[in-house]
């Protein structure tokens, strides 16, 4: 059974308990399950879905978050999978950014580029299973989102010990790859090297059932200095020579970004074609091109130094969510929290999703400025109008490990509640039918869609109303549909959600 339920989470098949054509195989048998008939509803019915979009970063590059070191055993590797999935679960997060390419490697079986040696220690050396189907498998049983992360360019990370393997690219096409500093680059001005990472996504989009690509601020390089402290410009004269002898007019800055403009603009359509119910999110460094920046906010120019131009990108409409790594505490002026999510609000002409990446990470150390509260106070501004609808955390570790007590002040705090992700209205997906309540053999209750497309998660309102409880809880059901602790003369009110977190018509019930 475990191996049926990877092959569907693998292939992007429908979960095998998301309708009620599933109901037999949970039950022992169809005439083990009776609908609970439905009721009217209430005239004071419940609020609308509180909708926030609640990620986190895990991070597999040097072993950041998991798996926690090279080289241990695959039962291992997937009891921590768990582990952190379980943590998610009860911060009541509700997507998890999965990096599975840190440098032109593969944490899933892959037959375009090596095993990553963050697994084994060993690039191009098979863990023994694949660990984005378990993620995927783990995380969509729970109610979780997963979206596969990527580095479009960095060919070997300054961590890495392993030798390449003769399937990486540094050593099956030499020609695209840079040195620069002490890592290795692929080339972006070399456009078979931009077609292998396409390929590369076209394959991850297809054979698996990812519910978003997400790439991070890592373009062309991050600037490195000589032992004059000079900057030391990216070694592309190759590709660049190439594009004048055939005519090139642009400078050799607008050359570059415009590099890098036509990777995200076909990876954009790459996704709506191999997979259209999946989002496209970047993550870039924090602060806008300098024209652009309100008063009193200094600091690097991706623009200039990178060659992103991630303003072009949000007024084109490439992506579907920007992340914009907003790492500085409220009170750093010349990178103001606040000032930075609105300017960039600003921007979004296109009205695409703005949702923040919040330093977790450096608030439970002792960096100046910094404290563990800071992570909860941007997340109120976060819902401030004009509201975010959501933020990202990076990363994993220190909510799973509990740094300083911040795990538990959020959960306390301001997650609290569950929350269901933003709809993406600009997206279409089919729509979840009804949902019918079936009491099974055991007395227990169970949700399932009765047609329409799969439920993602299940979203339940629930009102002890014989018992004098006034106000509404909502529960967020993993698609399973399971109805935790049911309450005899307990009203619920049910819908189902469907990939893109469009909500299906809800049902009245009283158990």
């Amino acid at each position: 059974m475990q191996r049926r339920h990877l092959l569907h989470a693998a292939l992007g098949w429908p979960a095998l308990t998301a309708s009620a054509a599933g109901v037999a195989a949970l039950a022992g048998c169809a005439s083990a399950a009776r609908p609970v008939p439905p009721t009217t509803a209430p005239a004071d019915g419940p609020p609308p879905l509180p909708r926030e979009f609640r990620g986190v970063w895990v991070a597999t590059v040097a072993n950041i978050d998991w798996p926690s070191r090279r080289g241990l055993p695959a039962e291992q590797q997937k009891a921590e999978i768990r582990q952190l999935l379980d943590t998610a679960v009860a911060l009541q997060l509700n997507a998890v950014v999965l990096q599975v390419r840190t440098s032109g490697d593969a944490l899933y079986a892959s037959t375009l580029e090596p095993w990553s040696e963050y697994l084994t220690g060993v690039q191009g050396q098979s863990p023994g299973y694949d660990p984005l189907a378990v993620w995927l498998e783990e995380s969509h049983a729970r109610g979780l989102e997963l979206h596969a992360w990527i580095n479009p360019y960095r060919a070997r990370q300054s961590g890495g010990r392993s030798a390449p393997a003769a399937t990486h690219v540094s050593r099956a096409h030499p020609e695209w790859v840079r040195t620069y500093g002490d890592q290795l680059w692929i080339d972006p001005g070399e456009p078979e090297a931009a077609a292998h990472t396409l390929a590369v996504c076209r394959d991850l989009l297809s054979r698996y059932a990812v519910d978003g690509l997400h790439i991070d601020d890592y373009f062309y390089p991050y600037p490195v200095q000589d032992a004059a402290k000079q900057e030391v410009d990216f070694p592309d004269e190759p590709s660049w020579s190439r594009y004048v002898a055939q005519g090139g007019r642009l400078t050799r800055a607008d050359w570059r970004r415009d590099n890098v403009d036509r990777l995200v603009e076909q990876l954009h359509a790459l996704v709506r074609e191999c997979r259209p119910t999946a989002r496209l999110g970047i993550s870039p460094f924090g602060l806008p091109r300098p024209d652009l920046r309100p008063a009193g906010i200094e600091g690097f120019s991706q623009y200039d130094k990178l060659y992103a131009d991630v303003e072009l990108w949000l007024a084109r409409g490439w992506l579907d969510y920007l992340a914009p790594q907003l790492y500085w505490p409220r009170a750093q002026k010349p990178q103001a929290f606040e000032t930075l999510l609105r300017s960039w609000q600003g921007l979004n002409a296109q009205q695409r999703h703005i949702w923040p990446g919040l330093f977790t990470s450096r608030a439970v150390t002792d960096a100046a400025g910094w404290a563990p509260e800071e992570i909860a106070a941007q997340i109120e501004i976060c819902r401030l109008p004009p509201v975010s609808g959501g933020h990202l955390h990076f990363s994993m570790v220190p909510l799973a490990q509990n740094r300083r007590g911040l795990t538990q002040q959020l959960r306390q705090g301001v997650y609290a509640q569950p929350a269901l992700p933003p709809a993406t209205p600009w997206l279409s997906a089919p729509a979840c039918g009804p949902v019918q309540l079936l009491r099974l053999r055991d007395g227990q209750l169970q949700l399932v869609t009765q047609d329409g497309a799969p439920a993602r998660v299940f979203a339940l309102w629930r009102r002890a109303v014989h018992r004098g409880e006034a106000g509404w809880r909502l529960v967020v059901l993993p698609p399973a549909g399971h109805v935790p602790s049911p309450e005899p003369g307990e009203t619920l009110v049910a819908c189902a959600l469907n990939a893109l977190n469009a909500e299906g018509p809800a049902a009245t019930f009283v158990v």
